[in-house]
């Protein structure tokens, strides 16, 4: 940068401050190069006097700093004014009683004008258990005994309240399950910690079924679909739980991995990717950029049938092995999964996929849109040193946000000429230069993805941001800190499976413990969930999301 810096150039205003912005840029190198420096001398010092055989600088820790805040809500969100609403007519009435006025207290003149109406909510908690008295005969004809059935519901120890209420602490209230006991004891149930697992965890084949058919409901209930991603533990093993939503449902997938074969295998809902070789799959190899010559060999493989996750395996270590690197290698079997997906009909294919901009989602949609808010935390994480930059970078993040809002504008209501002047004002703010090299880099990325973050101007009723998928991973989050992670693979897919019913039920305004107890009490009045997912996608428009 310095041999950019020519002072014979600064006879005009111009060149001084070509010149001065040269300056302040590398003096924000050089502030974060000193940073990196002093961090990288400090574990170099620590390493050194463990090695003579001293202690390094000890790991105290300090009080706790407030984490950086990358947070764009104050800036995207919009002040609306508050409007109370009774919650009266929200609350359901048990039972009506009438309060008298004690005779004794009214003067002779008093005259009855009605009632003045209040409204008080309580629960009671109390025990149910019963002691039910079988029938029991015995035939000595036919030698056999015939003993009444319990009603339906009854299993076990536990009636289907404490079942239900068991699985909606547990999975919708985020309680842990040595809590859940102290409850339920406090209510004077008797009931032990591998009981209240078993409840959670064991014979959960039933729901499994129906969080299946959540997923293809809800695939099948919109043109877009919200996917993310968090972190979290199996019996101590790193994981990622996978989220998939839209208005409609939430589907939670835990994976060892999250690559882009994990990806497909989710969305399939199956263990692991199918691989299938046709057409399609040599425009994802060259889109990969894998040599010819090994698209060649690929093309001997044989086509248009099914291949098994060993069968391929098989023929990448005979053919491939030890002349393509691993990363070549996944791509070949990232090519043959996803031509698999696209070929099969056995789930809904997604039209337009809504994301962050991880490179695993990539061609896991006809189209790919990224998240505006994402976007604008990469801005929030500039941290400039110079005054005038920092300047430059709220200016920008101004602009920034006054272009979001005027796509949630067009949202509303889109015209073609709104679209096409939206389009021109991408083009002019980030082709911005302002001077703030950190600043100007980021937003030359920005422009990169204009054809991702522009979907909305073809697809309106897009929403602008990834927050739907981020707040059903940040239920997992908030699952995880309570409870830890499952230690099983069982218990890996009881979390799966009641957390998706549990965020389902939700977004169909239906209570998860009124549903729980429905199908354990075996009612069956609440319909499928899957079925009420298709009859609010089809009776009511997707709300636009601000």
């Amino acid at each position: 940068m310095l041999e950019q810096l020519n002072l014979d150039a600064i006879d005009d205003l111009a060149g001084a401050q070509q010149a001065l912005r040269l300056v302040l840029n590398l003096v924000e190198e050089l502030k974060q190069e000193n940073q990196a420096l002093r961090e990288q001398v400090q574990q170099l010092r620590d390493e050194i006097a463990r090695l003579k055989g001293e202690q390094g600088r000890p790991a105290i820790k300090g009080n706790k700093k407030k984490a950086p805040d990358h947070s764009s809500e104050r800036e995207r969100k919009q002040r609306k004014p508050r409007r109370k609403r009774s919650k009266l007519d929200q609350i359901k009435i048990d039972r009506e009683e009438v309060l008298p006025v004690d005779p004794r207290s009214l003067p002779p003149d008093a005259e009855f004008k009605g009632y003045e109406t209040v409204v008080v909510q309580d629960v009671r908690l109390q025990t149910d258990n019963v002691r039910f008295l079988r029938e029991k005969y015995d035939s000595p004809q036919s030698q056999q005994s015939y003993l009444a059935p319990l009603p339906p519901g009854y299993s076990g120890q536990f009636g289907p309240t404490v079942r239900a209420l068991v699985i909606a602490f547990y999975y919708a209230a985020g309680m842990s399950e040595s809590k859940i006991g102290d409850l339920l004891a406090q209510m004077g149930i008797s009931i032990s910690a591998g009981q209240i697992s078993n409840l959670l965890v064991k014979q959960s084949a039933p729901w499994q079924a129906e969080a299946a058919s959540v997923l293809q409901a809800g695939l099948a209930s919109s043109d877009w679909q919200h996917l993310d991603e968090t972190a979290t533990r199996v019996d101590g093993v790193n994981h990622y739980c996978h989220v998939l939503c839209n208005p409609f449902y939430s589907w939670y997938a835990t994976r060892p991995r999250k690559d882009r074969l994990t990806l497909i295998a989710v969305l399939q809902h199956t263990a692991e990717p199918r691989y299938l070789i046709n057409r399609q799959t040599f425009d994802y190899l060259a889109s990969f950029n894998v040599p010819q010559w090994a698209q060649a060999l690929i093309g001997q493989w044989p086509h248009d049938a099914p291949i098994a996750q060993e069968t391929i395996q098989a023929w990448l270590a005979r053919d491939l092995a030890g002349r393509l690197n691993d990363q070549q290698q996944a791509r070949v079997l990232e090519a043959a999964a996803l031509s698999a997906y696209y070929a099969q009909e056995e789930v809904p294919l997604i039209p337009i996929l809504l994301t962050d901009d991880a490179s695993q989602f990539r061609h896991l949609s006809e189209t790919h849109a990224l998240c505006w808010i994402h976007e604008g935390r990469h801005y929030k994480k500039l941290t400039p040193f110079v005054p005038l930059h920092r300047d430059l970078l709220d200016d920008f993040l101004g602009e920034f946000w006054a272009y979001y809002h005027q796509l949630q504008q067009y949202r509303a209501d889109p015209q073609p000429a709104d679209a096409a002047r939206l389009r021109q004002r991408f083009e002019e703010l980030f082709t911005t230069e302002t001077g703030y090299a950190a600043l100007d880099k980021r937003i030359a990325l920005t422009y990169a993805k204009g054809e991702q973050l522009l979907v909305v101007l073809d697809h309106p009723t897009l929403p602008l941001h990834n927050n739907p998928a981020e707040l059903a991973a940040r239920q997992r989050v908030r699952k995880r800190d309570v409870s830890f992670g499952p230690r099983t693979q069982e218990g890996v897919t009881a979390w799966d499976t009641f957390m998706s019913l549990a965020e389902t039920t939700k977004k169909l305004g239906l209570s998860f413990y009124e549903y729980v107890l429905d199908r354990v009490a075996q009612r069956n009045a609440i319909p499928p969930l899957a079925d009420l997912i298709r009859q609010q996608s089809d009776a009511a428009t997707i709300p636009i999301p601000p």
